[in-house]
């Protein structure tokens, strides 16, 4: 079993994030890059299976700038067999398209029986790529699992929605994006960091995945318009001289909230 998990580095979670006005990419730079908690949790479904199941190679992917090789190198730390970093300066500012475009041609490269994500990364939030690279690779895919048992030759699982939960099931190979309900993921120990020194770590650019950024054909989406958040405002304070009730109502019916 070859288990492929897709990894990536973001601001953390606790900084603030900022937006470039001019470019309307986030400023890398305003707080500290991490490892996306959602990934961590994703790596540890891949390997929790391969404590139990020997023979299992985890390998983690992660399209990134070369700064973030760092951080990629966690998931070593954390237990994967080896990773794959995807590096080029024409990935900068990518969209989902692209991106999912450049994950899926790692993934055939590398090979695999299943694909393990994160339902939405916690800086662009978009919950597109699982399903996209699915798509492209032309497997089954369950998204958004609160729960996830790997089988020899099938993958299921559960899917919660407002009307109750789901049992959904795939054949492998198959990808999966997992919700934060899954477990906390593991620490590397100082033993693990130590093995991640040796473990092998493949840079790849465009080129070496056949994939051309700038492809006319291609769709990509673009940003239209960027505006900075506006100050929030004082709210509406309301006195009550005997029509209080009056003008809630009033007020509640003018923001549509009634």
């Amino acid at each position: 079993m070859k288990i492929v998990v897709l990894v990536k580095e973001v601001p953390d979670t606790w900084g603030d994030r900022i937006l470039d006005l001019e470019t309307g990419l986030a400023d890398r730079g305003a707080s500290e890059a991490v490892l996306d908690e959602i990934g961590e949790r994703s790596l540890e479904v891949a390997l929790s299976y391969a404590d139990a199941h020997a023979g299992t190679e985890v390998v983690a992917i992660s399209m990134a700038p070369a700064s973030a090789a760092t951080t990629v190198r966690k998931a070593l730390a954390m237990g994967a067999a080896s990773a794959v970093h995807i590096v080029d300066d024409a990935l900068h500012g990518a969209d989902y398209v692209l991106t999912a475009e450049v994950l899926t041609a790692a993934i055939r490269r590398t090979g695999f029986d299943l694909v393990v994500a994160g339902n939405l990364s916690t800086d662009g939030a978009g919950g597109v790529v699982p399903a996209m690279v699915a798509e492209l690779l032309g497997v089954p895919q369950l998204t958004a699992l609160t729960a996830v048992e790997i089988g020899e030759t099938s993958v299921s699982g559960t899917r919660a929605s407002d009307a109750g939960t789901m049992s959904v099931s795939a054949p492998l190979p198959a990808v999966v994006s997992i919700t934060e309900a899954l477990p906390d993921a593991r620490f590397p120990n100082f033993k693990g960091i130590m093995a991640a020194k040796k473990k092998p770590f493949e840079t790849l650019s465009l080129d070496d995945l056949s994939v051309d950024a700038a492809d006319p054909l291609a769709a990509r989406s673009i940003v239209v318009s960027l505006a900075k958040k506006p100050p929030r405002e004082a709210g509406v304070k309301i006195l009550d001289e005997g029509d209080g009730g009056q003008k809630l109502a009033d007020f509640l019916v003018s923001q549509r909230l009634a």
